[in-house]
């Protein structure tokens, strides 16, 4: 084998394996049920964020959703925090830092309130995606119809049995008549005008009584919010894309000497 056909085999080899990445991360933009996911970008990195997020959390979510396949200590040591801090904000009970981080609602009185026990979220920004728990926060409006006790619905999440927990920041959205929207992210438009056909009877979201948060304000929290599930779903992410770097690195170096002694091996053969 040539030179040239060696580094056209490994370049094969490295297309192969980038295409379907591509191709799951482009249909996990339209993973959001009847509309189209928010654009999410996590940053593991930004540990100013991953704390606003781990607040957020810990005040509005914890008191019904566990994560119990992290622990409290693990999760200050990452996130930059002292332990004597994060004994003092982040744990409420006699819990020890080093325990998981779990709660103390009783399974009955869940399902009685709820219907069904609140899930776990550890691992919900991988069962689903970051992008699609972003859409899920942003996307609760007012549904005062019988069949909806905690009056509110989700557009990506139809019948959810959850109340809008950040209700307080966001204040309550409203259904307003939005253009229909297709599942490759196009919308319905007229033939003749080319404006949208707005027959969606909620195709947008208006919040007329706002909470304590301007909008923007509640998208930046938003995203600290499933930035911080993000980490939390995979804590050691950012040292496995750091080792993979280099495992990559030597698979190239690796693969120069194989070529070289390949070729030393079969030169008196052609």
């Amino acid at each position: 084998m040539g030179p040239w056909k060696f580094l056209g085999a490994i370049a094969l080899v490295g297309l192969l394996v980038f295409l379907p990445l591509k191709a799951v991360g482009a249909e996990a933009e339209f993973d959001c049920g009847a509309i189209q996911c928010d654009h999410f970008e996590a940053d593991l990195r930004d540990q100013a964020s991953l704390q606003r997020g781990a607040k957020y959390y810990l005040a509005y979510c914890m008191g019904c959703h566990s994560l119990k396949y992290a622990r409290y200590e693990r999760t200050a040591n990452d996130l930059g925090i002292p332990l004597a801090v994060a004994e003092q904000y982040m744990i409420f009970d006699d819990t020890k830092i080093g325990d998981l981080m779990e709660n103390a609602m009783p399974t009955p009185l869940a399902k009685k309130w709820f219907g069904a026990p609140p899930p776990d979220l550890t691992l919900v920004a991988r069962a689903r995606s970051p992008e699609w728990v972003y859409t899920y926060l942003r996307n609760f409006y007012r549904d005062d119809s019988p069949a909806r006790p905690w009056g509110v619905n989700n557009r990506v999440f139809p019948d959810v049995a959850m109340p809008h927990a950040l209700a307080d920041l966001q204040g309550l959205p409203e259904c307003s008549p939005g253009p229909v929207q297709a599942h490759n992210g196009g919308v319905k438009r007229d033939p003749l005008s080319g404006a949208d056909l707005l027959e969606n009877p909620c195709g947008r979201l208006t919040v007329t009584a706002g909470g304590s948060m301007t909008t923007a304000e509640f998208d930046a929290a938003v995203h600290d919010l499933t930035n911080f599930l993000a980490y939390i779903a995979e804590p050691m992410a950012l040292e496995r894309k750091r080792t993979g770097i280099y495992v990559l690195l030597f698979l190239v170096f690796f693969g120069v000497f194989a070529y070289l002694l390949n070729r030393e091996y079969w030169k008196d053969v052609h």
